[in-house]
């Protein structure tokens, strides 16, 4: 027995060509940011084996970071970004639960910001249109204990925090900002070592170790730099 055809199929042409999808256009930006120079420690955490990981990026090269939702829209936006300079390299491209991740890198910024701009356009966005970041939590821990220490290091994805320092945990949202944090953090205190990033996912957290003074001077940077950051508010 023969299916049924509806009315669309008896009479569409035979040689009629379906004509392609157009690029979708909107969507949600959640994050746009340029990172300038980036930092040695922050640099070499970028290049940490995950299966999201891609090109490593370098001490002294720039950042251009995005997040999207809906997640797969980070396929267009390397798309868009690639197409405008191939000579560019993507060191993330993730699809997590609810968000696409993308950070690509190079060696010139105006070129970066071409690509950003290309991004921009083709999606039909402006950079103003990111949340702005938000604060969750912050603290300074003095002389941590032989076993905080112990147990931070088991978790964490960059180098290792030692008992007796002070440590600096920094908590925000949207998650990507954990990046503009530690990468500035380690302009202003480069003798803090960068422990662990937590840049994707519901929240964005830093860990850093040091001296007090340094962890200071990091913690009232990081405050002043998130606070100048340009977009709309959370729902």
């Amino acid at each position: 027995m023969k299916t049924p055809r509806t009315t669309a199929e008896t009479t569409r042409p035979r040689n009629e060509v379906s004509k392609p999808l157009a690029p979708v256009r909107g969507g949600d930006l959640r994050v746009y940011l340029m990172l300038e120079n980036l930092q040695p420690q922050f640099a070499a955490y970028l290049g940490t084996p995950t299966r999201a990981r891609g090109y490593p990026a370098l001490a002294g090269q720039h950042s251009l970071i995005l997040e999207v939702a809906p997640g797969l829209m980070i396929e267009r936006v390397i798309d868009l970004a690639l197409k405008q300079d191939p000579e560019l390299e993507p060191g993330i491209l993730f699809v997590e639960r609810q968000f696409g991740v993308l950070e690509i890198h190079g060696d010139d910024g105006a070129r970066l910001e071409r690509a950003g701009q290309a991004i921009l356009s083709g999606l039909g966005l402006s950079a103003e249109q990111q949340l702005r970041p938000r604060i969750l939590y912050t603290d300074k821990i003095e002389r941590i204990a032989d076993q905080h220490a112990i147990i931070i290091n088991r978790n964490r994805q960059a180098s290792m925090a030692l008992p007796g320092e002070t440590l600096l945990v920094f908590e925000m949202v949207p998650a990507l900002f954990a990046t503009l944090a530690a990468n500035e953090a380690e302009k202003v205190s480069p003798g803090l070592t960068l422990v662990d990033v937590q840049m994707i996912g519901a929240a964005g957290r830093v860990y850093m170790s040091g001296k007090s003074d340094d962890v200071d001077r990091a913690l009232l940077h990081i405050e002043a730099v998130l606070a100048r950051v340009q977009g709309r508010d959370h729902n």
